[in-house]
Formats: C-alpha cells, structure tokens, sequence
C-alpha cells in the first residue's frame, strides 16, 4: 500500500524516505506503517537502490502513533496495527544496503524504533528522544526493547523504558544511540551527503557486513516481536491504556490505577 503521507524517490541511487504529514509532527496513521513497509520492501528489491535515507518532513521525525487515530482502535484493531509495525520494521531491519535516519525534533515511541532500526542516525541539535509508551499505559513497539537493550544493556534500557524521560541529541550520542550531532541547519546536507557516499560504495559487501551483524543477535529480535505482539494485546485491553489515552487527550496527569 502507498499513501500520500509517505514520499519515496529514488535519486543518485539513495531511497530517500520522508514521512510527510508536518501538521502532525510526522505521527503515523495505520496506513503509513503499511506505506512505510512496502517502501523498505521495494528498496530492498531495486538493484538501482544502493542506500537508504530516511527523514520525517517538517520539525519532527516522528512523533509516534497518532495518539487521536488510536483512541478509535479496538483491541483487535490495535493488534492489526502493530503487525503493520513489525512488518515495517522487519523489513527496515532486512534492507542489506546502508540506512540512514536524519532526525531532527521529536523521535518518541515508533518514531524512536524506526531510527533504532537503522543503521546509522544523523541528529539535529534539536533532536528528542523517548519512549513515551508508559504515559498511554502501552509497551514499547517496534523492537525498541531489544535495540535499546543490545546498545545499552538492560540497566540503562529498563530506566529509559520505565520513566519514559525525553533525552536530547547530546545524550543519546553519548549513550551510543546517535552516530553524530549536527547543527540543525546543517543536518538535510549532512545526512544526503552520507547516504550519497555510501550509495557509492561496494553495496554488496556492505550488505555483507549486515548479515554478519545481524548473525550476532539472531534469532531475538523475531523472539521479541512475537511476544512484544502478545504483550502489547494485552495492554490494549488494559484501564491503564483507556485512561492514558484520554489524559492524553484532556491534557492531564493521568490516573493510572495498575491494571
């Protein structure tokens, strides 16, 4: 499926990949998630595809799921989705070609996962980080546990997953999470500049690397994804979610009550 809210062109051999909906910080409807996955898939199929570069439009990356789309979601409409999400970051994750994600602004919750899951990540100075899944009663999705737990261990993951607290783009890079800060004005020509360069390099064995990276974490991330999917089924269901949802809605605190 291809949506409007998703641009995809191929120039100099760089996939360049742009969440467009700026009115709404890049938030991603249902059909983006599928857009987004059938692009990752098509660029990993073109042999005239040589690197990845993907940018949300506007000041965001992505500012998660929308949060107004899910309200309406049933828990079954909820577990749609997220199938849509491992698909999109499956195939992300199986591009054998360099990806890289230019972040300015917010990157919380699927926004985060979709960065995570590239392989390099160019930052704004103005980029924000989060897991922002507690505040909605929700797990985290996209794989976000398991790329945060093999960048930063358990510890450091388990506290950036529990307090959802935003770090900026100077913290993440410190914890390893970003590959470089840049000047906000500077970041579309740094990041293009990169994908560009890579685009030129020896795609096959680039690829080559990525199997072997990826031989040293197989077969936990396809582990995680199926119990994140059971997890997150059962979070939907969840008061906590149904009010986490409407503070966020309200603008409040929310009144979580543990169940």
């Amino acid at each position: 499926m291809n949506s409007p809210l998703v641009r995809y062109e191929l120039r100099d051999g760089v996939a360049l990949v742009t969440l467009d909906r700026a009115d709404r910080l890049n938030a991603l409807l249902p059909e983006m998630r599928d857009a987004l996955g059938t692009h990752f898939e098509d660029a990993a199929r073109d042999p005239a595809v040589r690197a990845v570069l993907l940018q949300g439009a506007g000041r965001a990356f992505c500012a998660g799921g929308d949060v107004d789309a899910m309200a309406q979601f049933t828990p079954e409409a909820g577990r749609a989705v997220l199938q849509l999400v491992h698909r999109m970051i499956r195939n992300l994750v199986n591009i054998e070609k360099p990806v890289i994600a230019a972040v300015r602004g917010p990157a919380v919750g699927v926004g985060w996962s979709l960065a995570l899951a590239s392989d390099l990540v160019i930052a704004s100075d103005t980029a924000r980080f989060a897991q922002v899944f507690r505040n909605i009663g929700l797990v985290p999705d996209g794989g976000a546990i398991w790329f945060l737990t093999q960048y930063l261990g358990t510890l450091r993951a388990k506290e950036l997953v529990f307090s959802g607290r935003r770090i900026d783009a100077q913290e993440a890079h410190a914890l390893g999470l970003v590959t470089r800060v840049v000047a906000d004005a500077e970041l579309d020509a740094v990041a293009w500049q990169m994908a560009r360069e890579y685009a030129a390099g020896p795609t096959y064995a680039l690829g080559l690397d990525k199997k072997l990276f990826k031989l040293m974490h197989q077969p936990a991330l396809e582990t995680l994804l199926d119990a994140e999917a059971w997890t997150q089924g059962q979070a939907l269901a969840s008061e906590d979610h149904k009010e986490g949802l409407r503070a966020f809605r309200e603008k409040r605190a929310p009144d979580f009550k543990g169940r």
